[in-house]
């Protein structure tokens, strides 16, 4: 008799070492196996998908609905430093145990079936939040929309963030064709919200072939604003007076109206009071998305790892105030637009400190160095561009040169801030 892993981190290593690909596009697979698992859900069901904003979206709406206090199920990722933050059941991860046995139910139903990773956990974690008895259950989708393993499961409310160029070796390389990919999670007959206030056309196109109930920005729900505060408005629905979303950034009052016109859709069956939002947004909290950090100097975390990410990130400084000098630390995924990504930022950074990352995908410190320098950015007394093993070196380093004026910006990539997170974290204890 073939033994299970008794431990979280055994099946984890398990899983990424199993399937032939790290990405394996497709839900037959998938599909058969959550069948055999039988999982239905009783409550409604969200999900978001988006190239930027995704997480954003997930955290505010699982933010107020907590504060309506209804027993809220999140799917998110990827994860920083333990893999218990991809699931929360009203707010706590979920315990090593419930995802052992989960695991366990899993492989009994999969058969001979070869699954990835992220299809695997996918389903485990759609597994346990089906029978965790709760009111509503949210779903931030992975990669893309239609071929994304979470999308076997059916949503009452779908929302798409953003469309921009990310992944194009399996999306695209337009925003027509990733418009596409991400309208796959829209369902018949259901509310589909887009809050890109660009939206291409062919998610709309798609939307209305299948018959989609679709909310756009702009058109069917939309919000205005002051500094003090803003308001929102819907297709019926009416929110005034709102304090803005504690996280913080340019593109986040997007978002929250996404957030708000979802709740509008679901107000019949989960109906939500005006102190319930203001708490909820007052209360949201999101690692590694702008994040500033307490203390000096200004440390700013940030998952920014596409061009539309880095100009939203670029932006924000601007609205930081002064800083004397700005050091990066920057690592990044080979397959990203890293020149993309630099051509946003170069303007901002005086001190580059370039990092290898624990994965055999991402760009080294080297390959990172080349760009820059084909990027033009200047070395001289004020500016530089230093190459680092780990995400740790770098932020060690540039925590040593920083004057108590300067800013050091993390990111590029999960793994780049997940490295700074560990480090601070080893700093404090």
């Amino acid at each position: 008799m073939q033994t299970t892993p008794n431990t979280l981190n055994a099946w984890l290593s398990l899983l990424e070492t199993r399937h032939f690909k790290e990405i394996d596009m497709g839900l037959d697979r998938v599909r058969a196996v959550k069948e055999k698992l039988g999982i239905e859900y009783a409550c409604p069901v969200i999900m978001v998908a988006g190239t930027n904003g995704k997480g954003s979206t997930c955290a505010m709406l699982e933010a107020i609905l907590l504060q309506a206090g209804y027993r809220v199920g999140l799917y998110s990722k990827p994860h920083f430093l333990d893999f218990n933050e991809r699931a929360r059941i009203n707010g706590e991860m979920v315990s090593d145990q419930v995802f052992i046995d989960t695991f366990d139910q899993v492989e009994a139903a999969r058969g001979d079936v070869s699954m990835t990773y992220f299809e695997f956990t996918t389903l485990a974690i759609c597994k346990l939040l089906a029978e965790a008895k709760l009111d509503v259950v949210i779903l931030e989708v992975g990669l893309g929309g239609r071929l994304d393993a979470v999308n076997v499961i059916n949503a009452d409310v779908s929302i798409v963030t953003s469309v921009d160029i990310d992944h194009v070796d399996y999306l695209g390389d337009t925003r027509e064709k990733i418009g596409f990919e991400k309208a796959g999670i829209f369902r018949t007959g259901r509310t589909a919200i887009c809050s890109d206030p660009l939206p291409p056309q062919s998610l709309i196109d798609h939307a209305l072939e299948i018959g989609a109930d679709l909310w756009l920005f702009g058109r069917d729900f939309n919000y205005n604003g002051d500094k003090q505060q803003w308001n929102f408005a819907g297709r019926e629905q009416r929110r005034n007076s709102l304090g803005y979303p504690s996280l913080r950034g340019a593109n986040q009052l997007l978002n929250a109206a996404a957030v708000l016109a979802a709740l509008e859709a679901l107000r019949d069956r989960l109906p939500i009071g005006a102190q319930e939002v203001r708490n909820g947004l007052a209360m949201v909290d999101l690692p590694g998305r702008f994040q500033v950090m307490p203390g000096r100097p200004t440390v700013v975390l940030d998952v920014a790892h596409n061009p539309h990410a880095a100009a939203t990130l670029a932006q924000n400084f601007d609205n930081m105030g002064f800083h004397a000098y700005t050091y990066a630390v920057f690592g990044s995924m080979l397959d990203k637009d890293i020149a993309g990504v630099i051509a946003q930022m170069k303007g901002k950074i005086d001190h580059w400190c370039v990092c290898d990352l624990p994965l055999p995908r991402a760009a080294t410190a080297a390959q990172l160095r080349e760009q820059l320098l084909q990027a033009n950015v200047l070395q001289d007394v004020e500016h530089s561009i230093q190459e680092f093993s780990s995400p740790e070196q770098a932020y060690a380093f540039a925590l040593s040169k920083a004057g108590e004026n300067d800013r050091i910006a993390v990111f590029g990539s999960f793994l780049t801030v997940a490295g700074v997170m560990r480090a601070r974290k080893s700093q404090t204890h």
